[in-house]
């Protein structure tokens, strides 16, 4: 065994295929679920080399019954990465959501994420005097933490939040050695895709109508190129080797021509124009 590895949400989609390639490079893999039922399928299907801890990111109970799992199991050796990958998007026109809302977005996507890395940085070397050679964190953030994306405000502005937390958390775990690492991926082939569902009819009726049944038609056209999930795990990985990666990396089709090249020439009320257009965004 190469080592030890964690990763949240593994259930499905990136972190299912994450999980998979670590555990055929040879390290062992702690995934967190939430259904036992999803946690006993993954041990039939990853054997001795999985190991599932039951977590809910927004239970801090949970978290730290698990932390105490892994630094019984894991001893001296301490985890050489962790990846908080989990994750849930919520999206509609802000004018129709709630703070509430907006505080389940970011109890998942930041305050969860948060939780879970304070609970395990002990175990990735951040420690006084600790025997444990200095691990990594990725964190899985989104294109949207880059970008205000109509209807995916709370989804967006949660994943900025972690952008943010990520940059100030390398720069202070530079003192035991531990890098903090972030992947910017845009639409990626998983089952979130099988989630998005077309707007209720209340919304089809507001003034963002139009706008909204659009923006559902561009994303399943997103979804239909979208990203492999295989090809973001084999990032991941090649993440976890480099000795020094990029902070950041956007994982997006046609970087140069989607991404790069409008935002060299075209201005915050440029893009609002485009989008605008785009969306059809009209009264």
């Amino acid at each position: 065994m190469k080592g030890n590895v964690l990763i949240t949400g593994v259930s499905t989609g990136i972190g299912y295929y994450a999980t998979k390639k670590f555990i055929s490079e040879g390290y062992r893999v702690f995934g967190s679920v939430r259904k036992m039922e999803d946690a006993d399928q993954l041990v039939e299907r990853f054997g001795a080399f999985f190991r599932p801890l039951l977590i809910d990111v927004t239970d801090q109970e949970a978290i730290d019954q698990a932390a105490k799992i892994v630094t019984s199991e894991c001893g001296d050796q301490g985890l050489q990465l962790l990846v908080n990958n989990s994750g849930i998007a919520v999206t509609g026109p802000v004018q129709c959501l709630t703070a509430d809302d907006f505080r389940r977005q970011f109890e998942v996507n930041f305050f969860g994420l948060v939780a879970v890395t304070n609970a395990f940085l002990p175990l990735l070397g951040a420690q006084d005097g600790g025997v444990m050679h200095p691990g990594k964190i990725i964190n899985i953030s989104s294109v949207a933490s880059r970008s205000g994306m109509p209807f995916m405000t709370p989804y967006g502005s949660s994943k900025a939040a972690v952008d943010a937390y990520s940059e100030g958390l390398r720069r202070e775990l530079m003192l035991f050695g531990i890098d903090v690492v972030v992947l910017n991926p845009g639409a990626i082939k998983t089952p979130i895709w099988d989630k998005v569902e077309e707007p209720s009819e209340k919304l089809q009726q507001s003034p963002y109508g139009k706008s909204l049944m659009r923006f559902y038609q561009l994303t399943e056209r997103e979804a239909s190129g979208a990203i492999p999930v295989e090809v973001l795990s084999e990032l991941l990985f090649k993440t976890f080797t480099q000795r020094k990666p990029k902070t950041f990396r956007l994982v997006v089709r046609n970087k140069f021509l989607k991404y790069t090249l409008p935002r060299m020439f075209m201005s915050d009320r440029g893009f609002d124009k485009l989008l605008y257009k785009v969306l059809k965004m009209k009264p």
